[in-house]
């Protein structure tokens, strides 16, 4: 058998010197370190800006919620001021307080134009509109059904907004197809 010769292996020591060009493990966490602190402040800035953007907008949504009428109101201003003056003038002439009220009610529709408020008033003979009438009573008539007879009150809407619907009378079919309800043909 032939002698073993011993190898001596030197253990390698780790290699902690850098060699040209790379950076040491050192160097290496602490430019991590210092980009996911860079990032982290900048996370926190976006929130920051985030949270602000948020209540900046609910600043400006409740006071626009609490004055959304203020141009309204100030239209119905001088509506207010010819009924005052129209009150004024009644006790003077009748016929002043009628010319006063006529003026204050084109002032008041001159200020629901202005916001896109309008009259919802059917004509006698119009279809039933159930999304902007409402019916009070149905009237059995020759015309066809669901036809606006009468109206008791005009209704009003914003835009396509239905504020208010017309409060109308309406036509029903005849029961019995506008036969006499005692005729003898119908007694079998």
């Amino acid at each position: 058998m032939p002698a073993m010769q011993e190898e001596k292996v030197q253990p390698q020591e780790p290699q902690n010197e850098p060699q040209e060009g790379e950076k040491s493990l050192e160097v290496l966490l602490s430019e991590a370190q210092a980009r996911i602190e860079q990032q982290r402040d900048s996370m926190m800035r976006a929130v920051a800006e985030a949270e602000n953007s948020r209540k900046r907008v609910q600043a400006e949504a409740a006071v626009s919620q609490r004055y959304a009428v203020e141009r309204f109101a100030e239209s119905l201003l001088p509506v207010v001021d010819s009924l005052e003056a129209a009150l004024a003038a009644a006790r003077d002439s009748p016929q002043a307080l009628r010319e006063g009220v006529e003026l204050t009610l084109r002032q008041l529709k001159a200020a629901f134009q202005k916001v896109n408020v309008a009259e919802i008033a059917p004509v006698p003979g119009e279809r039933f509109d159930p999304h902007r009438h409402q019916a009070m009573a149905a009237v059995p008539a020759e015309a066809d059904p669901n036809t606006v007879i009468s109206v008791l009150q005009k209704g009003y809407a914003l835009h396509d907004r239905v504020l208010r619907p017309a409060l109308v009378t309406v036509t029903k079919a005849l029961e019995n197809g506008g036969k006499n309800p005692i005729s003898e043909t119908d007694l079998d």
